[in-house]
């Protein structure tokens, strides 16, 4: 992904009196790549004086459809493919007053620019140049006898051993180090595209890093795009603060479980900030030409140690390699942050210093304001029949959603899911925050591959020294109608409100009871023995923790 597009004004008729500041859109990228059928970019708009505002895209045919509507706000356009979109912002229906608009250009991999292409090339180049030399100096450096005072012209005629097997593993160390200096540090951390899945980890996690302390019991929620569409924070905060919690949203599109553990262990090192931690589970899948961008996505988390770790949570060969590299050498993850940061150095520069408002964006975002009434889909035949309210942009998004993932790629995903959950547990076994572990909505159409599952297979046999409270699997049955959807899988405005409501309300009444339960249990304790401590945890063997594990 490339840097924000640049934003083109229009002359636009603001409001009388209203003016509050200028009418803006912008596409962050501007400019996509496409890998396989279509890529995504970010529209956002702001009238500028709190008037209704009406977004329409034009394709390269000429074809306009509305896209949005609202004074302010932004929506993610997942059907870029390669061609020219023209995105443009009206203070009416009719298309009479335009306030602003951008263009968004989509480029497959292969018919990339000859510039793009060139830098590319160069970067490679670079790379085994210095590769070249620095193993040279270190072969000719650490050679034994008196250092030459000229260039050799023959190194390999000298009558002195060169110790070529060490000297070339002290070439390979300080290109390990060179790359540790430059990669796995802030100096380039501090730099990535913002708007990439490695740029957006790094942001997030950074401001949680330096956010600080709330003096209220802090809830942390994870979890990909399902979560990151479901889960309002501002509601949430509403909702418990009679409580005394403040909810943390981590939540990030496209990301999975292993990539949460390393978000917990980046921004809670010692494990004791949070009161509670929300984690999800539930269908989805993890298609294996996924592989780069997870690994892109967890990159600026990775240590070296993490090498065997990191790599474990990929199905195929390929992945492992190219995950386990990334933790040796970071900067294999980086390649076309590096290429994109050569091409468009000024852009990135600008996308960087945006970096505040975006996560102001991030913060006031509300979740799409349309639904799938009156949409239909059979399962048999892959048909699906559209409400006449939807655009064909909406109506594309809801097409790419229903494409069905293979069974293996579901399994994938519920392998990750038992497998790094209960390290998520065991990490946090000594420590008093509780873990809430919750299912997700399944989706608007129970026809669809895979809903048929029952929850109960991702946990069967969860062993682990720290208990944990756990949301029933039918908790959220309600909210899996038309209604509350958008696409096949994420909840629109009306079901995020309803979802988290309905979670807040269950951890709080769930942490009330725990709280509860350690206090009885602390009371007898300390009557039975004056010296021993409070118990914050609620025990395993408890009946209220055995109903739990009974329900998964």
């Amino acid at each position: 992904m490339l840097g924000a597009a640049v934003l083109q004004p229009a002359a636009g008729g603001n409001a009388a009196g209203k003016s509050l500041g200028a009418p803006a859109i912008t596409a962050n990228p501007g400019h996509v790549k496409v890998a396989g059928r279509t890529g995504s970019t970010e529209i956002s708009w702001d009238t500028g004086n709190g008037s209704m505002g009406f977004v329409f895209v034009t394709t390269s045919n000429g074809k306009s459809v509305l896209f949005a509507t609202g004074a302010k706000g932004s929506r993610v356009a997942p059907w870029i493919r390669h061609g020219t979109y023209a995105f443009e912002l009206y203070g009416d229906d009719q298309r009479r007053t335009l306030l602003a608009a951008v263009t968004v250009s989509g480029t497959t991999e292969s018919e990339a620019s000859p510039r793009a292409m060139l830098l590319q090339g160069k970067a490679r180049w670079l790379l085994v140049v210095a590769l070249i030399v620095v193993v040279y100096i270190a072969v000719y450096l650490s050679s034994t006898g008196t250092l030459r005072t000229t260039f050799p012209t023959e190194p390999t005629t000298s009558p002195r051993p060169l110790y070529v097997g060490r000297n070339l593993l002290i070439g390979i160390a300080a290109f390990v180090c060179l790359d540790g200096v430059i990669f796995h540090t802030r100096l380039y951390v501090s730099i990535l595209a913002p708007d990439s899945y490695a740029g957006r980890v790094a942001v997030i996690t950074r401001a949680e890093k330096q956010r600080p302390a709330s003096g209220l019991k802090e809830v942390l929620v994870l979890g990909d795009s399902r979560m990151a569409e479901g889960f309002s924070t501002t509601v949430a905060d509403k909702l418990g603060s009679a409580a005394g919690l403040k909810f943390v949203n981590l939540t990030e599109p496209a990301s999975s479980v292993n990539t949460w553990y390393y978000m917990l262990r980046e921004v809670d090192p010692a494990a004791r900030r949070y009161s509670a931690i929300i984690v999800p589970y539930g269908i989805g899948y993890e298609p294996s030409s996924a592989d780069p961008l997870r690994v892109s996505m967890a990159a600026p988390l990775l240590r070296y140690a993490d090498c065997f770790d990191f790599a474990s949570g990929f199905q195929r060969w390929p992945g492992r390699f190219r995950a386990f590299m990334a933790c040796i050498l970071r900067g294999s993850a980086y390649q076309s942050d590096v290429v994109d940061l050569l091409e468009h150095p000024i852009a990135r520069i600008k996308s960087v210093q945006q970096e505040p408002n975006r996560m102001k964006s991030r913060a006031a975002y509300k979740g799409r304001d349309y639904d799938l009434v009156g949409t239909t889909y059979d399962s048999r035949t892959g048909h699906v029949s559209f409400a006449p309210q939807l655009t064909e942009a909406q109506r594309q998004a809801i097409r790419k959603s229903l494409v069905r993932p293979s069974q293996s790629e579901m399994q994938y995903s519920m392998e990750l899911q038992r497998e790094w959950i209960p390290r998520i547990l065991n990490r946090y076994s000594k420590s008093p925050a509780a873990i809430v572990v919750t299912p997700v909505p399944r989706g608007p159409f129970r026809e669809l591959t895979g809903f048929s599952i029952a929850y109960h297979t991702f946990f069967p046999h969860l062993v682990t020294q720290r208990s944990f409270l756990a949301l029933p699997e039918q908790t959220f049955d309600f909210l899996e109608k038309p209604e509350y959807y958008f696409d096949a899988y994420h909840l629109n405005a009306k079901g995020r409100e309803r979802f988290t409501e309905t979670l807040v309300t269950e951890v709080v009444g769930r942490l009330g009871s725990a709280d509860s339960h350690a206090h009885c249990n602390s009371k007898s304790e300390l009557t039975a023995n004056p010296s021993a401590g409070s118990i914050h945890s609620l025990a395993v063997g408890d009946s209220s923790a055995e109903n739990i594990m009974s329900g998964l």
